[in-house]
């Protein structure tokens, strides 16, 4: 089939599905690479920090996408310096 029948709209929601895809594959990449994770892994607590702040900000903006569970629920938003503090401070008061 040629490409010159498809319309713009086409070709865009075919990318757009394109990069949801990308987007899964990542996000099950990270969920595996998290499952198999020690706390002894982590050099030290600003990384931990930083890969859940990303998340949370990962999930905010999924919370703000149609048709998204947490869509319509408050979602408490945790910086990256909030939360290496709580890393840190679970950390010296377990």
């Amino acid at each position: 089939m040629s490409d010159e029948f498809e319309s713009p709209d086409e070709i865009e929601k075919a990318g757009l599905g394109t990069e949801l895809n990308r987007i899964r594959v990542l996000a099950a990449k990270i969920a595996n690479e998290l499952r198999n994770k020690r706390p002894e892994h982590f050099v030290d607590n600003l990384s931990l920090g930083d890969i859940h702040a990303s998340l949370e900000r990962a999930a905010d903006v999924l919370s703000t996408i149609k048709g998204s569970q947490t869509q319509g629920r408050q979602r408490h938003r945790v910086t990256a310096r909030q939360s290496k503090s709580r890393i840190a401070h679970s950390v010296h008061n377990p």
